[in-house]
């Protein structure tokens, strides 16, 4: 069984900066392409990041390329996403998820197994 445990979310002023963590287990999460996806309030899930099983091939959304950075540890299973020069459009909550895309709006993402989420809030 998939399972997935975000955690690192919070509140931060606008230009701040977030760290999260996404703990994989249940799946051979090394061979595995694995994403960051989000959902702001009202609003339907949007892909963010794609990082390939070896971290040779890495993906962003338009509106996060030079501010968010996606990495992995293979050995820890664990997938990780920072966040910079945060912006209030990015208050949502973030969701660690086994599945792959390139494209913005790629609806594919809904069917992708994911975790709890961790709620990141941008406000001053």
């Amino acid at each position: 069984e998939v399972q997935l445990v975000e955690s690192g979310g919070g509140l931060v002023q606008p230009g701040g900066s977030l760290s999260l963590s996404c703990a994989a287990s249940g799946f051979t999460f090394s061979a595995s392409p694995m994403s960051w996806v989000r959902q702001a309030p009202g609003k339907g899930l949007e892909w963010v990041s794609t990082i390939f099983s070896t971290s040779d091939l890495i993906y962003y959304a338009p509106s996060v390329k030079g501010r968010f950075t996606i990495s992995r540890d293979n050995a820890k299973s664990t997938l990780y996403l920072q966040l910079n020069s945060l912006k209030t459009e990015d208050t949502a909550m973030y969701y660690c998820a086994k599945g792959w895309t390139t494209r913005p709006g790629d609806n594919s993402v809904s069917t992708w197994s994911r975790g709890q989420g961790t709620q990141v809030t941008v406000s001053s």
